[in-house]
């Protein structure tokens, strides 16, 4: 915690010298991209990067919390004697929160943002977290993994739109750099287990609270930030609100359509990723009779592999287009997926973090393309493929669950990986303006 502590102080000092300049500079993000690539790029370089890296902060944050209670699993099933199906319906209510409320808070704040609500959002998870470290009994677990995941519904949609306003036009490249700070905090919550919780007991998660509250520090600060740049936005009157028109051309059938592909797209992505994430302690204790511990060093292993995905797809999309790297991390990961149950545990491992890297590049592809598709919607959007993300893994992890109880979860291994065969249907994407590279 003296780490996160220190970091925090860094990041703090450094939005504090660039915010002055952000708020000095005019207001460029609400102009068409067209108009800011020249005009606007060493104020998106200096300024608003920092706000990039403040929000990848706290979301770093956010989601080392919440990936403690995955990474919890094995010690909640040896304490509470649960069966998978009572894990994964833990993993359900920690995630099914964020599913059904993210759509509805990014809805509404799209017509009212409300540059404070990161706060609170942090403070739900506060609550949860020190729940959990006093739970006693599986309803009150259920109850506290449900706070966490409303933390959840309240961050991401809000996060994602300050770090699309702070994007400069590099909107692959901000949301990768914002959704890499969640991928470290869930790449941290397994060695914080094996290395704390393991060692300390369940109560120690209480420990973790003091990151909430510096994150809820540097969000009180950030929305003053955003607070300001909502105000600019404002004096340019109703007029340009009027101005955001789909460049694409599509009919709201077709969008809509295009939409459902995506949802379906990100249901084989996260159901597969779901299986690893949630039982890949379990299978290598199973399979390979590992310590909880050592298993956990496996997990990071796995959750850094997401990190590197994440970032390289945001890179990669801003270049050659979204629809080619969906292509590329869905049905890319088919071969591996498929040889990792029949691997030894070094190729287990090999394999396992080379699937994350593959899987995960699709991410930031698949939101910005649905924020093109659904220009001005961006709470929406966030609010839908983040919280579909946690509801359709939630949902698949509950139904794994299930069927590792009643065969073994070693079969869930040899299962899940030809779910990465929907992402054939990415053939039905519309190609949008400027694709490949998405030069508008």
């Amino acid at each position: 915690m003296r780490r996160d502590r220190v970091v925090a102080g860094i990041s703090l000092h450094y939005y504090t010298l660039m915010t002055d300049s952000t708020l000095a500079a005019p207001s460029h993000t609400t102009a068409a991209p067209q108009t800011k690539t020249a005009s606007s790029g060493s104020s998106v370089d200096s300024a608003t990067f920092a706000i990039i890296l403040s929000l990848s902060f706290c979301h770093l944050l956010n989601d080392m919390m919440q990936s403690l209670v995955p990474a919890l699993y094995p010690i909640l099933k040896e304490n509470y004697a649960l069966s998978f199906t009572q894990v994964g319906f833990i993993t359900l209510a920690f995630q099914f929160t964020a599913s059904m409320l993210q759509p509805v808070v990014g809805l509404y704040t799209d017509k009212h943002p409300k540059p404070y609500s990161l706060v609170a959002g942090m403070g739900f998870t506060l609550v949860g977290l020190l729940s959990l470290s006093h739970a006693h009994s599986y309803p009150v677990i259920l109850l506290s993994a449900a706070m966490i995941g409303m933390g959840s519904s309240v961050f991401h949609p809000e996060a994602s739109r300050m770090a699309r306003l702070a994007a400069g036009g590099r909107y692959g490249l901000a949301q990768s750099l914002f959704q890499i700070g969640g991928n470290m905090g869930s790449a941290c919550g397994p060695l914080l287990a094996a290395f704390v919780v393991v060692v300390r007991g369940q109560s120690s998660l209480a420990w973790f609270s003091a990151a909430a509250l510096v994150a809820m520090v540097i969000l009180f600060q950030m929305g003053h930030w955003y607070r300001a740049r909502l105000a600019e936005g404002a004096s340019a009157g109703p007029k340009k609100a009027k101005k955001i028109v789909a460049p694409h051309g599509l009919s709201k059938g077709r969008v809509g359509f295009a939409v459902f592909i995506l949802v379906v797209l990100l249901f084989s992505k996260n159901v597969y990723q779901a299986s690893l994430g949630s039982y890949y302690t379990f299978y290598l204790m199973d399979k390979f009779g590992l310590s909880i511990q050592t298993a956990q060093y496996f997990l990071f292993a796995f959750m850094f592999g997401i990190v590197i995905g994440t970032l390289l797809g945001g890179l990669v999309g801003d270049r050659v287009g979204r629809i080619p790297v969906i292509w590329f991390s869905i049905l890319g990961a088919m071969p591996f997926a498929l040889m990792l149950p029949h691997a030894n545990l070094f190729w287990t491992a090999v394999l396992a973090v080379t699937v994350a890297i593959i899987v995960a590049s699709a991410f930031a592809a698949i939101l910005v393309y649905a924020q093109e598709l659904l220009p001005g919607r961006v709470g929406l959007v966030a609010g839908i493929f983040y919280g579909f993300s946690f509801g359709l893994g939630g949902l698949g992890a509950a139904g794994l669950g299930r069927i590792a109880d009643w065969t073994s979860i070693t079969t869930v291994y040899n299962v899940t990986p030809y779910l990465l065969c929907l992402g054939f249907l990415t053939a039905l994407l519309p190609r949008l303006p400027g694709e490949p590279k998405n030069a508008h």
